[in-house]
């Protein structure tokens, strides 16, 4: 894992100081009374105390933000207007400028751009977990032109996942899920090493079910990767669903939901169908698994748990995590959504803002924008 990250306490008086942060607030927005509005301002009030502090330390502090895929391009519906009013309803005196990504050299990762960005300013603060696994110019280039600290939300999140991986109370049950295989692969490969046991469950898990020679009708499926998964399932701690709840091929399904009859699969899924979430045999299995953990990972959902009808295997392995008494952390993404929809946010020892990011730091051991941090040279 990682060195220390630089912190802010090393800089002494802020008083006149200019401070850049970069934070993540790509929240969610909403047209209410032909207004966008944030409808999740989890992300901006973690960051208000970071920047209350500063506030009363006398710096001045502007934060910046990508939010959306604009593409490098100004566009009005991708404008963080709405999240800067909700900014200034929380915590006044903070500038926020405009979408990072409405310039093409922030992708690009462009020095030129980077330099403009930083302009002026005596510091940079890093304060997005979430988006420091992406090489880009407002992640790279500060702290190559001004000294720069983490802040303290993202080195909680780095130490949180460094000390689940490096010394976990055991067992230590990993839980790993979401709809491709080629994603988390090597994930599942980094964790089969470090936790006791492995869950797989998604659409990630018919591959791994189609290595031991299962039938799995039109479910997901990544040939390229069967050999890895069928290895990965020989080490005894990769544990896999044992049944299945699905549909017909080809029948609506998702968000937008439909009325089609739920089947109900075993070990093998017939041709014409295609399975959605796990079944009931592989709910009590996981559970099982996560009753004996002491610490708990999980990253990605059961199923197509945005349809009510495949979100039976995510919430019941939630509600498992959260009542377990283990140490829970939950990596981000699709995950963190799932908690908001059963109102078990709190009920998890920690819960990631970076679902790209955590994945990346499990499998790879650093990040870039975490070694831009300890590579500068004003450290």
């Amino acid at each position: 894992m990682t060195a220390s990250l630089p912190s802010i306490e090393r800089w002494g008086s802020l008083s006149g100081k200019r401070i850049l942060v970069r934070v993540d607030f790509n929240t969610p927005v909403a047209e209410i009374d032909g207004t966008l509005v944030v409808t999740d301002d989890f992300r901006i009030r973690s960051t208000v105390p970071l920047f209350e502090d500063l506030l009363a330390k006398g710096a001045t502090v502007v934060a910046c933000t990508h939010f959306g895929r604009p593409k490098g391009k100004v566009v009005a519906q991708y404008s963080v207007e709405p999240v800067r009013r909700r900014l200034g309803e929380l915590c006044a005196g903070v500038e926020l400028l405009e979408n990072l990504r409405f310039n093409p050299g922030e992708e690009a990762n462009d020095p030129a751009f980077g330099a403009q960005l930083i302009a002026g300013f005596d510091y940079y603060i890093n304060e997005a977990f979430s988006a420091s696994h992406r090489a880009h110019a407002s992640i790279m280039i500060p702290p190559t032109l001004v000294p720069s600290a983490a802040g303290p939300n993202l080195q909680r999140e780095v130490e949180t996942l460094r000390s689940l991986l490096d010394s976990p109370a055991r067992p230590f049950v990993a839980i790993v899920g979401g709809a491709k295989v080629s994603d988390k692969l090597g994930v599942v490969r980094v964790l089969a090493e470090k936790a006791d046991t492995v869950i797989v469950g998604g659409g990630m898990a018919y591959t791994f079910e189609a290595s031991v020679g299962r039938t799995i009708g039109s479910s997901l499926f990544d040939r390229s990767h069967l050999d890895e998964c069928a290895k990965l399932l020989a080490t005894g701690n990769v544990l896999i669903p044992v049944d299945s709840r699905g549909l017909v091929a080809g029948v609506p399904f998702g968000a937008e939901g439909g009325d089609d009859p739920v089947a109900q699969f075993g070990e093998n899924i017939p041709d014409g169908f295609e399975g959605l979430d796990i079944g009931a045999r592989s709910v009590d299995a996981f559970k099982a698994a996560i009753s004996k953990a002491a610490t708990i990972l999980w990253n990605g959902p059961m199923g197509v748990f945005e349809d009510p009808r495949f979100g039976d295997g995510t919430e019941a392995v939630a509600r498992a995590v959260a009542g377990s008494g283990a140490v829970s952390v939950v990596g981000g993404g699709d995950s963190v959504a799932a908690l908001k929809d059963y109102g078990l946010e709190d009920a998890f020892s920690f819960v990631s803002t970076g679902g790209g990011a955590s994945l990346e730091l499990v499998e790879l051991g650093d990040l870039p924008g975490l070694k831009a941090l300890r590579e500068s040279a004003f450290n």
